[in-house]
C-alpha cells in the first residue's frame, strides 16, 4: 500500500505549502520569511539523506547502534546550541541528560522483551525518544538560563538568605523548566482525541492491527514522559552546578 505517491505533484505541494509558510510567516510578523523555506529545503535533502543511510543502517544490529550514536551526538549539538554559547566543553556537558534520558527506557524495553533487539524495532524507537530528549533539554535549559537572568535578584537575595545555588535555582527558576514537559504530558493527555499520532498512524499502515499499533504508541507516549521529565530535571541540575549557561546566565556560587 502507497502512503506518499512519489513524483512532481509531490514537489509542486510541498512549494506551494513551503512557499504559504513563508508568506505568513512574513506578512504576520513572525519572523523572516527565509526561515520556512531554509527549514522546509533542509528537511528535503536531509531526510532523502537519512533515507539511504537508516536503509543501510537496518541491514546490521551495529549499523544500528551506530546511527542512534549519530542521532545522540547531533541532538547533543542542537540542543548546546540554543542553551550556552560558551564552546563545546559545555555542550558536551548535555550528552548527561539525553543519554541518562533515553538509556533505561530503551534499555527495559529491550531486556523485557517488549520491544524484540532487532534493527527494524530499535532505530524507531530510539529515534523518537532521542528527539524527546534533545527537546526537554533544548527547552528546559533555556528556560532555566533566561529566568536566571530576568530574576538575578530573587537569585541574589536566595542565596544572600544561605541557600545553595542548588536551591536558589530550583526556587528561581525550575518552574521554568517545567514548561518543557507540558506538550508531552498533553499530547500524552489527549492521544486518540484530539490526534492520532505518527507512530500509531505509521504502523496502521504498515499493516499492524489497530491493537498493536495503540500498545506501541503507548509505550513511546509514557516512556517519553520518563525521558523528558529525567532529561529537564538534570538539565537544571547542570545548571546549578555552573557547568551550562551562556553569556546571559547568572553566576552560581
Amino acid at each position: 500500500m502507497e502512503t506518499v505517491n512519489l513524483g512532481w505533484s509531490l514537489g509542486a505541494l510541498l512549494v506551494l505549502l513551503a512557499v504559504a509558510a513563508a508568506a505568513i510567516t512574513a506578512t504576520s510578523g513572525l519572523g523572516r520569511w527565509r526561515t520556512p523555506v531554509i527549514a522546509s529545503a533542509r528537511a528535503v535533502v536531509q531526510l532523502a539523506v537519512v533515507s539511504l543511510v537508516i536503509g543501510v543502517a537496518l541491514q546490521s544490529l551495529w549499523g544500528t547502534l551506530g546511527f542512534i550514536a549519530l542521532m545522540v551526538a547531533v541532538a547533543t549539538w542542537t540542543a548546546g546550541r540554543r542553551v550556552t554559547t560558551r564552546g563545546n566543553r559545555q555542550v558536551a556537558w548535555l550528552l548527561v541528560p539525553i543519554v541518562v534520558g533515553i538509556a533505561p527506557p530503551l534499555a527495559l524495553a529491550v531486556l523485557t522483551r517488549v520491544v524484540p533487539a532487532e534493527p527494524i524495532a530499535l532505530l524507531p524507537l530510539a529515534g523518537i525518544l532521542v528527539g524527546g530528549a534533545m527537546t526537554a533539554t533544548s527547552v528546559s535549559g533555556r528556560r532555566v538560563v533566561e529566568e536566571l537572568r530576568d530574576q538575578r535578584g530573587s537569585y541574589e537575595a536566595a542565596l544572600a538568605i544561605g541557600l545553595s545555588a542548588r536551591k536558589a535555582v530550583g526556587l528561581v527558576a525550575r518552574p521554568a523548566a517545567a514548561l518543557a514537559l507540558v506538550p508531552g504530558q498533553d499530547q500524552t493527555r489527549t492521544v486518540g482525541l484530539v490526534t492520532l499520532p505518527g507512530a500509531f498512524v505509521g504502523l496502521i499502515l504498515a499493516g499492524a492491527s489497530p491493537a498493536e499499533a495503540g500498545a506501541a504508541q503507548v509505550l513511546i507516549l509514557v516512556a517519553l514522559l520518563a525521558v523528558q521529565a529525567t532529561a529537564a530535571a538534570l538539565t537544571v541540575e547542570l545548571v546549578a552546578a555552573g557547568r551550562l549557561g551562556g553569556a546571559a546566565a547568572l553566576p552560581v556560587r
